[in-house]
């Protein structure tokens, strides 16, 4: 008991939210548009947003909230609806959490690297100071040196689990003791969260105030092509991203594509078990290959892969028609390919090239 006490008690509180906003933005007023001011459902008549009245129904502006796919989202992930943010991928979402929380030349953001990397760019497009710390041999994080690169000016640490491009899980007790220790914003981006085999940080946002998690359709609901993400968190962080987001940032098409592709959310399912038992079976087979050191454990829907002459490698598939990505350039990366698990055909061509290369 006295061991669970002193856990307790060594929990950091998260700041007031006014005091890790810009000043600026805690103040500022949105753009209010006219499907704001109106969310009845018995108009027939709509003559307040200057649309064209022709070509239906792609004349009409979208729900700027989104609020039928919030409804559906929400039964399916087990949040609250107000918990719910939708974005122009997950990308407008990292973008906003920079916006919202750094200021210009003062503020710094924290992330494990290798990692995804637009985490950095939002950071140099929002002049930023972005601050890196090295993961180990095994693509792990030290929790103490991520915390010994946090400053007054620290607004935002961000985890990738699985990581991209390692494709392995964060250990979850370093994100957990950052998670205590910061009082700050801490983001963990979960894209490939349905290939991870292990539960995903929304069971833990009701507890943790400071917690945002990052998430797509683009993975395993196969919809990388509508550019829709998710960010869930804490009403109050969703209040602010929606004042700050453009109005209309989901268009109509992509809300009901969305749609259509949640009413059948099962099937989903059944792609990740594919995909699943198709990622054991190619990197089994890779990692037989002549020209592979090593392939490393994965918890994505992609491996990495050491081999012997990465560029040269890389340029042969794309002669053969095969494109993989060449990440030799990224930190604790040289002469590593990253291959994401397609189709069983897709992956028989990849292991029939590189037998004759």
């Amino acid at each position: 008991m006295e061991a669970k006490a002193n856990a307790k008690a060594k929990v950091k509180k998260m700041k007031p939210l006014q005091e890790l906003v810009r000043p600026n933005i805690w103040s500022l007023s949105p753009y209010t548009s006219a499907r704001d001011e109106y969310k009845g459902h018995e108009a027939k008549v709509f003559l307040d947003a200057n649309e064209n009245p022709y070509n239906d129904p792609v004349n009409r502006y979208p729900d700027p909230l989104q609020r039928d796919l919030k409804a559906r989202i929400c039964a399916i992930k087990g949040v609250r609806e107000d918990s719910i943010f939708f974005g122009n991928g997950s990308d407008e979402a990292i973008d906003l959490m920079f916006r919202i929380f750094c200021r210009p030349g003062v503020d710094n953001a924290v992330a494990i690297e290798p990692t995804y990397g637009m985490y950095g760019v939002c950071a140099d497009i929002n002049d930023v100071e972005y601050r890196r710390v090295l993961l180990d041999d095994n693509f792990q994080p030290d929790a103490d040196k991520i915390l010994a690169a946090v400053d007054a000016n620290t607004k935002l640490i961000f985890f990738c689990s699985p990581n991209n491009p390692s494709g392995n899980n964060i250990d979850r007790k370093v994100i957990d003791k950052v998670l205590d220790s910061f009082d700050g914003i801490v983001i963990v981006d979960e894209a490939y969260i349905d290939f991870a085999g292990v539960p995903s940080y929304l069971q833990q946002l009701s507890n943790r105030p400071n917690l945002v998690v990052l998430q797509t359709f683009s993975k395993a609901w196969g919809m990388a092509g509508i550019r829709l993400g998710m960010a869930f968190a804490q009403p109050q962080i969703i209040d602010i991203m929606n004042k700050v987001k453009y109005p209309y940032n989901i268009n109509q098409l992509t809300q009901k594509r969305a749609m259509e592709e949640v009413m059948q959310h099962d099937r989903v399912r059944g792609w990740v078990e594919s995909i699943l038992k198709e990622r054991a079976r190619l990197m089994e087979k890779f990692a037989r290959l002549d020209c592979c050191i090593k392939v490393y454990p994965s918890d994505a829907n992609f491996f990495l892969a050491r081999v012997k002459d990465a560029a040269a490698t890389y340029n042969y598939l794309v002669g053969q028609g095969i494109i993989v990505r060449n990440r030799s350039k990224v930190a604790l990366c040289g002469n590593s390919l990253r291959v994401t698990i397609g189709t069983v055909a897709e992956n028989n061509a990849l292991l029939e090239a590189l037998s004759k290369y």
